[in-house]
């Protein structure tokens, strides 16, 4: 959430900024307009409430006096009504002005690229070597079938489409690479291990920014107001919300979770094999960090994200998101890609993104500076990385030319000393 001092004295700045998203600057002016309303009937109410304690104060002296009280303290409950009145549409105001907050996005940073979609997205890196093959390289749902790695048909039956089964080879590889991911963040990048629930409450999501804005992409339990989290984003940020941090900043967390998304509105998307699901596997890295320390710290969350795919040899690129395709919380995000060869498509397996104070001032998250004042931490979350596109990669680029698939040596320790996914008998 934007501070409303910061729409209240800086509005063209931030009109600016909803304009570089594309997103109208209506809202804003509809926030600053009632806020406005607000202020002025808190003024009126703190101007009438003096009336009426000067007034009720004539009443003592004039009953002292032995005089008639009874046209002041008519003009007392005249006063209190409107006091009364006043206090009432305050409340309605405050709610309005909270809900209007609450659709407001993000200001982008001013250093991002400016544009209306990913085609003004940045290409900042690219590494690695796109593989080449002395054959029409397969897709990942060919080789998935012929190594046996997933049901798809099955798992529709079981739910419904979209919600993948893994067997086999396909579940030890996911559980593999899970186990990869956390040992490097918590190894090699310092970050501590959490095991976050993974459905969370209606506050939760909102202090996160899913809530209200997205909520029809996300999966409900309305009779227990519980929501399957998208990301372990969500219930890891709200780790310390509603706190004043009692540690050193900065805090690296990370965490595998499980992520359900419903994705309302997708249809006519690529909805073949395991590219677009709506349950998937993800390790996710999350940092609270000093407002000063916040933009240096997402180019090391870049870095321990790239760190994943540099590991398994992979070929990928990093993007710098421009300002009409970062999320709604971002005022920064990098996007990191894996080359597809079988599909000839870049796929996204991680968003790196700063939210500055956006999500802190929705979760009242705050730290002590080093005079000893709270004041609000920058929050950065990044995925590290996201599965199962992840896995589409690995079989993509490492598939060989008898239908095997070499798999890249970091992970073979976590394979039990398997070397290669070879197609099933039959």
């Amino acid at each position: 959430m934007l501070d409303i001092k910061r729409i209240r004295e800086n509005f063209e700045e931030v009109a600016e900024g909803l304009r570089r998203r594309g997103a109208p600057a209506e809202l804003a002016e509809r926030a600053r307009d009632l806020d406005v309303e607000r202020r002025t009937l808190v003024t009126r109410a703190d101007e009438l409430k003096t009336q009426r304690n000067a007034r009720s104060k004539e009443i003592g002296a004039l009953k002292k006096a032995g005089q008639d009280t009874t046209a002041v303290q008519a003009e007392v409950r005249a006063i209190g009504d409107e006091i009364t009145a006043l206090d009432t549409r305050l409340r309605e105001l405050e709610e309005a002005v909270e809900k209007a907050m609450l659709m407001i996005p993000n200001v982008p940073c001013k250093s991002i690229p400016t544009g209306p979609d990913a085609s003004a997205n940045r290409v900042a890196k690219v590494a690695g070597a796109a593989p080449a093959f002395g054959f029409k390289p397969l897709d990942h749902i060919a080789l998935g079938e012929r190594l046996g790695l997933f049901d798809l048909p099955r798992g529709a039956k079981i739910t419904v489409s979209g919600f993948p089964l893994l067997l086999g080879p396909g579940a030890k590889l996911q559980r593999a690479l899970i186990q990869y991911m956390l040992d490097m963040h918590t190894e090699r990048h310092g970050y501590t291990e959490m095991l976050p629930p993974f459905v969370v409450n209606s506050a939760s999501m909102r202090g996160t920014g899913q809530l209200p804005k997205m909520a029809e992409d996300m999966y409900h339990c309305p009779i227990d107001d519980l929501w399957l989290i998208p990301t372990a984003e969500v219930p890891v940020t709200n780790y310390f919300r509603d706190e004043i941090l009692d540690r050193p900043l900065p805090i690296y967390l990370t965490a595998y979770t499980p992520c359900f998304r419903r994705e309302a509105g997708s249809a006519g998307k690529e909805t073949r094999g395991i590219l677009r699901v709506h349950q998937f596997d993800k390790v996710e890295m999350v940092k609270f960090v000093a407002p000063e320390t916040s933009y240096d710290e997402l180019e090391t969350l870049v870095t321990n994200a790239e760190d994943v795919l540099k590991g398994l040899g992979l070929h990928y690129r990093i993007l710098e998101l421009c300002s009409g395709d970062i999320s709604f919380s971002a005022a920064k995000c990098y996007d990191i890609e894996l080359w597809a060869p079988g599909q000839q498509a870049w796929l996204e397996v991680s968003s790196c993104s700063n939210f500055e104070d956006f999500q802190a001032r929705r979760l009242n998250c705050r730290y002590r500076d080093a005079d000893g004042k709270p004041r609000l931490v920058h929050t950065l979350n990044g995925s590290g990385v996201a599965l199962p596109r992840l896995v589409i990669a690995i079989l993509e680029q490492c598939q060989q030319a008898d239908g095997s698939v070499l798999l890249p040596e970091a992970i073979r320790p976590y394979m039990r000393g398997v070397e290669r996914l070879t197609p099933v008998a039959g």
